[in-house]
């Protein structure tokens, strides 16, 4: 989690669950100025500190949902380009660029799969490689030994079982090694359009904050939240969330004096609250920096975003 603010200069409403509900004036205006100061921040213009409205603690289930969608539809303004950082060409690429994203950076599988599929274009060739060739790309992604054998068991299965290619069914997919629920659900919703909430570690970490949910488990998160949204809302929430973890709600500390969604927030002020020096935790895009993915969308890139380098580009 992130520092809290040492000096309590933050001063939280204390509003009724009626008061949030019906949206009183006073709390409304706090909302909306908390608002602008954030997003001038982001865009990079330092506004003088703001208070913070928490939600109340007491949240009936319907007024939970609300604000969970709103958090997702501010989330879709601030990132309308978000995206899945894994570059990717087809389902297969896909599959075995999310099982090596395991315990590494996006970033670090986008620089080492080009040399992979250059030479393992299709499964079938997977299927037939030399373990020791795989494993010496696949090093730099970290425990690349038990990856090696994940991507080429994983071929293996796709031509004996599915006829070389990736099936489109949760069922199926989570029967291929190294592939779980959350490899699953990315591969569904991002390479055959299917609803899917991935639920990784900045997923994870931001629900909770939100308290959109207080379960641990990645299964009982996923049907929590799950039950909030309506099922075509779950791939673009995901890629909302995750990017929000990404750039903004840092793990250890969150950027919080530059967060769009700081009012919604019950855990603001457990980062940095102040907006010239919070801008400065800001990653990737938001910061300046170089985005996940060799080759972003176009969109990506015409909203100021970056491609990453190449392995070895420094």
């Amino acid at each position: 989690m992130g520092e809290q603010d040492p000096g309590g200069g933050k001063k939280t409403a204390k509003v009724t669950k009626k008061a949030v509900v019906k949206k009183a004036p006073a709390v409304v205006k706090q909302v909306a100025v908390k608002k602008a100061a954030a997003k001038k921040a982001v865009a990079g213009k330092a506004p003088a500190k703001t208070v913070a409205v928490k939600p109340v603690k007491a949240e009936s289930p319907t007024a939970l949902v609300r604000r969970a969608r709103r958090i997702n539809r501010e989330l879709a303004e601030v990132f309308p380009y978000a995206h899945p950082e894994l570059d990717f060409e087809n389902p297969f690429q896909l599959v075995v660029a999310t099982v090596l994203s395991a315990q590494t950076t996006d970033l670090r599988v986008n620089q080492t799969t080009p040399a992979l599929f250059a030479k393992y274009p299709t499964p079938e060739d997977l299927a037939v490689a030399n373990p020791e060739e795989v494993e010496e790309i696949l090093r730099p992604t970290g425990f690349f030994r038990a990856k090696t054998k994940s991507v080429i068991g994983l071929s293996k299965a796709l031509v004996e079982q599915f006829g070389g290619e990736v099936p489109g069914r949760l069922e199926d997919l989570v029967k291929l090694p190294g592939v779980g629920r959350k490899t699953a659900f990315v591969v569904l919703g991002n390479a055959f359009g299917r609803p899917g909430i991935t639920v990784d570690t900045h997923f994870q970490r931001l629900v909770r904050r939100w308290q959109w949910t207080a379960e641990t488990e990645p299964d009982k998160i996923e049907a929590a939240i799950g039950a909030l949204f309506p099922k075509s809302d779950w791939t673009d929430l995901s890629h909302h969330v995750i990017w929000h973890g990404r750039r903004i709600c840092h793990a250890r500390k969150p950027a919080c004096g530059a967060c769009p969604i700081a009012p919604l927030c019950p855990a603001y002020g457990e980062g940095e609250t102040d907006p010239e020096k919070a801008r400065k935790l800001l990653k990737y895009e938001k910061g300046g920096f170089p985005g996940q993915r060799l080759n972003p969308p176009q969109a990506y890139l015409d909203a100021g975003g970056k491609a990453a380098p190449p392995l070895g580009a420094g």
